[in-house]
């Protein structure tokens, strides 16, 4: 399954609208991963007219009327992702989202968390889990420039993919 892993959009506070690449690219996808901080019930609507397929999660910025959950899972591809915003400071940030990760962990196959929250791309390994963060899709403040991730999930393993402009 292909998957797209985006984030913290922040449109409209922040900038004002998604880059038309990264719509191309959750266009072309099996299913959308979004991390939270859409910052509007407009800009979670983009998303979703766009995406084929969605899971998303609520960030600190969004308002509460998006009614979406504080953590996702998607089992996809014979993985199970873990999707948070993984709000909080960022001394903690590795060790909450790997916790929060380890709570809803598959025992039967690999798990990936997936976050948002610091505009920051990662992917590293840490408390076990391999986790992602796709940074800003929209290059929003304090992001260096616009990132998203994508991601082949099939047979039990993941290759992923980052894309910056």
């Amino acid at each position: 399954m292909q998957l797209v892993v985006m984030g913290d959009t922040h449109v409209p506070s922040r900038e004002t609208a998604i880059p038309d690449w990264v719509v191309d690219e959750m266009r072309a996808v099996d299913h959308v991963i979004h991390t939270g901080d859409f910052d509007s019930a407009d800009a979670l609507a983009t998303v979703r007219e766009y995406a084929p397929d969605l899971t998303a999660v609520v960030g600190n910025i969004d308002p509460r009327t998006l009614d979406l959950p504080e953590v996702a899972t998607l089992d996809a591809g014979g993985v199970r992702f873990v999707v948070t915003h993984g709000t909080g400071e960022l001394a903690t940030y590795d060790d909450r989202v790997a916790h929060i990760t380890d709570e809803h962990a598959a025992d039967d196959r690999l798990t990936v968390g997936i976050s948002g929250h610091t505009h920051q791309r990662r992917d590293e390994t840490h408390g076990g889990y391999r986790l992602l963060n796709p940074g800003s899709a929209t290059g929003a403040d304090p992001a260096p420039d616009v990132s998203i991730m994508t991601v082949d999930a099939a047979d039990g393993e993941v290759s992923v993919e980052t894309h910056v402009a």
